[in-house]
Order: structure tokens, then sequence, then C-alpha cells
């Protein structure tokens, strides 16, 4: 029994594997993809298979002994699978995939992405989305739209080409299994993984305690008089409820120093531990809301903070050779 299921799965395999093979629909495609009855295939499960034995067996039953009656159900039990067949083809006749959205994922994160898929009119039931192994199983009403969330994993920085997506069903009855698949022309860009730890970027002191005098009307703070200062800075009436004199503060500390983050400081390093650092050094940026440029070999990014300039700069990263 065992050894009859396995040949049948092998059997399924191989036909999963060879019917798209032989058509022209195996070479990256733009979106959207829609489905169609040229591009949809069509085998019988291992159920279907026995269930096949089993009408023939009472086919032979009824015919030998004439019993009307098990003629009859054997008929009817034939005219529903194969209203089943035809009902498993139109569950993904005219489905149509039409975005796929990615993430932004660093080397060895997942990458999320999310498939879009669409109904052309008519009723879409237990439609399962296979990519990489993963399986997920949605619906969609007519005329309506969905939304299946995967995870992709990651191992290394670049351009990500997507796997090939296999879309199949096997209802109403389980007797007949319908697929296709879908080659979509797009690749997801997954950035560098910086380094886990490393020298801070080099940069012109910067003295956090210097001040510079702000000409003004904004007043920092109030703080006690020190001979030489104006007398017009004095706050008198704050200065009367107090045992001695405070004086309008006007100082602030100055800006920090934006990152100057040059591919050519980093010439010790490989390429990937350059990148890497670099990486890192961003990441450090953003975290303490510092603003920050960088070179590179092909590229120039103009001082900038915030999650816009960020991901600019590790696309960048990750676009390198």
């Amino acid at each position: 029994m065992d050894l009859g299921v396995d040949a049948i799965r092998r059997m399924q395999s191989w036909a999963e594997r060879r019917l798209p093979a032989l058509t022209r629909y195996r070479r990256p495609e733009s979106l959207p993809i829609e489905l169609h009855r040229r591009r949809i295939y069509i085998v019988p499960t291992g159920f279907g298979l026995g269930f096949t034995v089993l009408l023939t067996v009472m086919l032979v039953g009824a015919l030998n002994y004439a019993n009307n009656a098990a003629l009859l159900l054997t008929c009817l039990l034939g005219a529903a699978s194969t209203a089943s067949m035809l009902i498993a083809f139109r569950n993904l006749d005219g489905l149509r995939l039409t975005t796929i959205q990615a993430g932004h994922a660093i080397a060895g994160q997942p990458l999320t992405l999310q498939f879009h898929m669409q109904s052309a009119g008519r009723m879409h039931q237990a439609v399962y989305l296979e990519v990489d192994g993963q399986t997920q199983a949605f619906a969609i009403a007519p005329g309506d739209s969905t939304r299946v969330v995967f995870s992709l994993a990651t191992t290394q920085r670049g351009w990500q080409p997507l796997p090939r997506i296999k879309l199949w069903t096997s209802w109403p009855l389980g007797l007949f299994r319908s697929w296709s698949w879908l080659y979509p022309q797009q690749s997801s860009l997954v950035w560098p993984r910086p380094e886990a730890h490393g020298p801070p970027p080099s940069q012109p002191p910067d003295d956090l305690h210097r001040r510079r005098l702000h000409h003004g009307e904004d007043l920092a703070a109030l703080r006690d008089y020190r001979p030489g200062d104006p007398l017009r800075h004095i706050a008198w009436k704050v200065s009367a409820r107090h045992h001695s004199l405070l004086v309008k503060d006007f100082e602030q500390p100055e800006g920090h120093e934006a990152w100057r983050l040059d591919w050519r400081q980093l010439s010790a390093l490989d390429h990937e531990a350059r990148i890497a650092r670099l990486a890192r050094w961003l990441g450090e940026a953003e975290a303490k809301g510092r603003r920050s440029s960088l070179w590179l070999p092909e590229e120039e990014i103009a001082s900038g903070i915030g999650q816009a300039h960020y991901t600019c700069c590790m696309n960048a990263l990750a676009r390198l050779p």
C-alpha cells in the first residue's frame, strides 16, 4: 500500500515538473500575471485515482449483475467527479498576481514579501500559494483582492531574484489537483550585514562643550552673574527673588558635526569588510540621530538624516559589485 502511494506521488511530482517545462511559460514574466487555460494543469490526486478504481469496480459489478440502481449511482458519482475536475480548473482560471511588494532586510534576516492577488470576477476558494517551500491558503470573493505574506530567507547582500511561485488547489472534492507556475520578473535588494564591533568613524574634533553666542531672542537658561557680563542681560525681576544676581544666558551648544563616511578611508580592509563597516556606521548614525554623508567609488550621497537617507545609503551599499 505504501509503495503504491509513493508511486502515485512520484508520478504527480514528475507531472508537475514536466508539464510546465513543455510550454513557453517558464521564463521570467512582467507583472501582472493572469492564469488562463493554457497555463493551468490538472492531474488526479491519489484519492482521485483510488476513487476511479472504485468507480470502475462498481461499473463492472453493476453491468455484470444488471443492477440499474448501482449503475445509476456509478454514473452519478462519475459525473460528480468530472464536474469537480472542471470546478478545480475554474478555481484558478482568471486569478491574477498584480504586484509583489518587498520589505527591507539585512543579509541573514528574513525578507518580507507581499503578494497581491486579484479575482477576475468569480469566487476562488481554497487556493494555495507556495513559495520556497512555504504554503499559504487564501480565498477571494468575486472582483475582490487579497494579500498573502511570506518571509523569504536571505544569505548575502545584493539583488535576490524571487523563486518561482506555485498556485494550486484540489477544491472541491480533492479528486483532482490543479496548479500553475508563475515566474515573476522581479528581484529584491538585500542590505549588507553590518560588522558586530569596530572603531567609530574618524571625524574632526567636536567639542561638545563648545558654545556659540546666539543673538536672537531665544533664552537658553539663567545662570549666576560673572564679572564682565553686560548689565542688560541681568534678569532683575528674577534676581530680586534670589540672593544673587542671575544673568540671561543666550549661549547654546554648537550642533554636532556630520559624519563623513568615506570608502577611501578604509583602504586597509577588504571589499566586503569595508561594506560591513560602513553599514555599521550608518546604523549608528541613524540610531543617534546624527547627520551623515557617504562616498562610494561610483556614487556620492550628500549629508542627510532620517529613515529615507538611511535607506538610500544602505541601498547604495547593497548595489556595490
